[in-house]
């Protein structure tokens, strides 16, 4: 079996980010940037499938060439191999869910692996597009937002978590299945493992060389802070919560 499994270098989701002068973007220069937490969940979920049906574990990224870190941390935790679309940082105001969907299309139609895992989302954009888009591209069933995956005899059977509670879905091999954060807890990579994602492989594959087309569907207009939250009051007694509630709040 073959697990292909992507993975997003975002900033640290415990920096306090500040924004550029055109509030366009963020400013990430000294900022720690990590492997997007719900993806770290998919290539623990894929080791532990490869541990039970044997196979391959290969990562692949879309960025500028400093995603090679987030693709090597994750061959540190065992991934076989992994593959760098890069993407030149010109790119990245066009860089929609679309575009990476087809990007990623490419990918699995050069590699053909029986799954592809994915975080259910980034946190930096937080789209929760781009799997269901290369589900759609590819031709293939998706279940997503997973917290139980199972495989026997190219059945897949994913517990989902829902709005009612859980959803139990059964897709067949080939599928793209996305991970939610009780699906498992990332191990840690060990020194060793460290030490072999150091020599283990990894191809540079351009993204002009793989011959997407695109236009891009989505514009940054503007990013802004959250409001700041006002400070609580205190109030006598009930019939004061209530008209504050109801008139100034305007929540009843």
């Amino acid at each position: 079996m073959k697990i292909l499994v992507t993975v997003k270098r975002v900033t640290d989701y415990e920096a306090k980010l500040k924004l550029s002068s055109s509030a366009t973007d963020v400013i990430r220069e000294g900022v720690n940037m990590i492997m997007n937490p719900f993806d770290e969940i998919a290539v623990e979920e894929a080791l532990r499938l490869k541990e039970k049906h044997d196979g391959e574990v290969v990562i692949v990224s879309v960025g500028t060439k400093e995603s090679e870190a987030q693709i090597r941390a994750a061959m540190a935790m065992g991934a076989d191999r992994g593959i760098l679309v890069e993407a030149p940082l010109s790119l990245s105001s066009d860089m929609d869910s679309t575009y990476v969907a087809k990007i990623l299309q490419k990918v699995v139609e050069k590699e053909k692996p029986d799954l592809v895992l994915m975080g259910k989302q980034s946190i930096d954009d937080d789209n929760h597009q781009t799997c269901e888009m290369l589900a759609e591209l590819w031709g293939v069933a998706q279940a997503t937002q997973a917290n139980t995956v199972t495989i026997n005899n190219r059945i897949v059977t994913v517990v989902r978590e829902a709005d009612g509670g859980l959803e139990t879905l059964e897709v067949d091999l080939p599928c793209v299945v996305t991970t939610d954060l009780r699906l498992n807890e990332p191990r840690y990579a060990s020194l060793p493992g460290i030490m072999k994602a150091k020599k283990k492989p990894l191809d540079f594959w351009a993204v002009s060389d793989l011959g997407v087309e695109h236009k891009p569907q989505v514009k940054l207009l503007k990013l802004s802070y959250p409001q700041a939250r006002k400070s609580g009051l205190r109030v006598k007694d009930v019939a004061e919560l209530v008209n504050k509630l109801k008139n100034e709040a305007k929540v009843l």
